[in-house]
């Protein structure tokens, strides 16, 4: 573990203050105003060069440095998931401290992080008295748990980064990649008839079934390093519904699939339309499409969010240089630092899947403890976040761009 004594009791009771605050405001997706609103409100107390807010709501704080170089971004969601209140031990939005550990939803994903970035830039600031090369931007993102990516493409239009920083849980591990995500639908079409004479139509239904089975033939795809490409059914309705005495003339399947780098939104489709098309060859009575979900929302700010599910998957080698040198940084502050990648989906889809900016993932708490029932950060986690932040500051200021 990093040793938390690094920081002042004062820089200790700077993030543990702000992780507090930032739990007990609820945040979710669409409604963050009250989260960014502190946020501003924080950052005009400290000294910040710029406090923004973009179009879909990201609250950006930047801290200029005096010599010029890269520009290093570090990006935390400031939204949460929804909580069952009566399957909390103590109020989710209380913060309070239990143990060493602060709890409350958004603890663990991601305002502790959050809190551990801003505190970070403020002590690297005070600490260098801003004679470092280029700048730093913290990024409090929003919109993270239902488009993972998309409210960020701004972050990166404005601020356009050499470097990013995703501050997503790694126990204080050094991330250097993620599985992608594509929510796919499958849809095949029948002929409604009554039930009672089902020679008459084509029963969609049927057909799916056909479907289901040579798409579970399909070979999963693997990455040495990422592991499976998963394709996972999670839905599945016939149209109408419910089908009183009528053959379902639609059949609407979901399927969560887990990308890995190089698939693109063609080629991850393709063995699925391949499968249709041959289908039909075989019966000229068949029907059916694949094609990615689509979403819409509205950001607090009133801007409308929108995006095909479908997040990138992205990896970075370990012999990469702002890898390498952060990585041996990190190894300095806590010698079982190892080298990981992240299970689930991250902002990081859009920074190094899309944009293809060098992207590492960095910060406290681990991945189990996003989304549960009484979330919760290790306050000892929390301030080795605070610590590795800055450390990681010095490495990619420094970074050529």
């Amino acid at each position: 573990m990093i040793n938390p004594e690094i920081l002042s009791d004062e820089e200790k009771d700077q993030v543990i203050y702000l992780c507090q605050s930032l739990i007990q405001s609820e945040s979710y997706s669409g409604k963050e105003d009250e989260v960014a609103k502190k946020i501003k409100e924080y950052a005009g107390k400290h000294d910040f060069d710029d406090v923004s807010v973009d179009s879909m709501g990201n609250v950006l704080l930047t801290m200029e440095g005096k010599k010029d170089g890269p520009t290093v971004l570090f990006d935390g969601h400031i939204d949460t998931v929804p909580v069952d209140r009566e399957s909390w031990d103590r109020n989710p939005f209380s913060g309070e401290i239990v143990d060493g550990k602060i709890y409350g939803r958004g603890s663990s994903d991601m305002k502790g992080a959050v809190g551990a970035m801003i505190s970070a830039s403020i002590n690297f600031a005070n600490e260098t008295k801003k004679d470092f090369p280029g700048k730093i931007v913290v990024s409090c993102s929003v919109h993270e748990e239902r488009f993972e990516g998309v409210s960020t493409r701004s972050v990166s239009e404005i601020v356009k980064p050499d470097y990013v920083v995703i501050g997503e849980a790694t126990n204080l591990n050094l991330n250097r990649g993620q599985r992608g995500r594509a929510e796919i639908i499958v849809e095949t079409y029948g002929e409604s008839v009554h039930s009672s004479n089902p020679k008459e139509g084509i029963n969609a239904v049927t057909s799916m079934m056909n479907l289901l089975q040579e798409i579970h033939q399909l070979p999963v795809n693997n990455n040495e390093v990422l592991g499976d490409g998963i394709l996972e059914l999670t839905d599945i309705i016939s149209s109408p519904y419910p089908g009183a005495s009528v053959v379902p003339s639609k059949c609407k399947v979901t399927f969560d699939r887990r990308l890995l780098v190089n698939e693109t939104k063609e080629s991850t489709l393709a063995p699925i339309k391949k499968l249709i098309k041959d289908l039909k060859e075989k019966n000229n009575e068949f029907k059916g499409d694949a094609y990615y979900s689509t979403g819409e929302d509205v950001c607090y700010t009133g801007e409308k969010i929108s995006s095909e599910r479908f997040f990138p998957a992205w990896l970075y080698n370990k012999t990469d240089s702002f890898v390498e040198n952060t990585y041996k940084a990190l190894k300095e502050l806590n010698s079982n630092t190892e080298l990981c990648h992240y299970s689930f989906c991250t902002n990081g889809s859009h920074f190094a899947g899309e944009a293809d900016i060098p992207t590492i993932g960095f910060g406290p708490s681990y991945e189990h403890l996003a989304h549960v029932d009484n979330e919760y950060v290790d306050i000892e986690q929390l301030l080795g976040a605070t610590i590795g932040y800055s450390k990681i500051m010095e490495v990619l200021t420094k970074q050529k761009k």
